[in-house]
């Protein structure tokens, strides 16, 4: 398929309700409002094809970007095209999903969510965080440094409650994603969620709901997959 024809079946895909949606939490002209379901109806059309979700990143159209980082080859994507697409991906659905899913798969994942986090733009920062949730969801535990998320879990737990809004969403997710999918971190996560409590995050001027980590991973234990990996990071 070609851009052209992938702009005109996204935004057949368009729904109204959808559009109202996402323009709520963020999102931004130009975009149709379409659901990650019919976007992946898309993707078994075009299957990864690297020099096509380029030309969708590019349009600047959110439906675009997001299913642009959903088709990139990971293998050929490079840290200089991830900066800048972690640069311009402005609201979540980008910056916490997209981007950082596609990041994690790379080679260099763990390096450029390391990056990331040193970042003085929030969504940047955020972005950085969502890649090593991501990065550990799918790399075997023996390949993870488990002391350096260990450092990270402690920065998390001694600092999440000053940063940013979409900052403090994103560390509350870690917490979650490195107690569900590292066993040796598992109870360390709990005991964090703990002394951090409920994590609030603003959005269009009210308090958005946060899951309680603890409870997600208490859930997850309960059903007894801790430390079960996920093949892909992208979703």
């Amino acid at each position: 398929m070609t851009l052209k024809e992938v702009m005109q079946e996204l935004e057949s895909y368009g729904d109204a309700q959808t559009k109202k949606t996402l323009g709520i939490h963020g999102a931004k002209e130009p975009y149709f409002g379409v659901k990650v379901g019919d976007l992946k109806k898309i993707l078994k059309k075009t299957k990864k094809n690297h020099e096509l979700s380029l030309e969708l990143y590019a349009t600047g159209n959110s439906d675009a970007m997001y299913l642009a980082g959903l088709m990139a080859d990971e293998k050929k994507i490079s840290k200089v095209t991830l900066e800048k697409w972690a640069h311009e991906a402005y609201w979540y659905y980008l910056f916490q999903y997209s981007v950082p899913m596609l990041a994690a798969e790379t080679e260099f994942g763990f390096e450029i969510g390391l990056k990331w986090i040193q970042s003085d733009i929030e969504t940047v920062v955020s972005c950085g965080w969502s890649t090593l949730s991501s990065f550990a969801t799918v790399q075997d535990d023996d390949k993870l440094d488990i002391k350096k998320y260990s450092e990270l879990l402690d920065f998390v737990e001694k600092n999440i409650h000053a940063q940013e809004n979409n900052v403090r969403s994103s560390m509350n997710l870690f917490v979650i994603a490195i107690g569900t999918y590292v066993k040796d971190l598992t109870d360390k996560c709990l005991e964090i969620s703990e002394k951090v409590g409920k994590v609030i995050i603003i959005k269009e001027g009210t308090a958005c709901k946060v899951p309680f980590a603890s409870d997600y991973i208490n859930k997850v234990k309960v059903a007894g997959k801790i430390g079960s990996k996920r093949k892909v990071a992208r979703c």
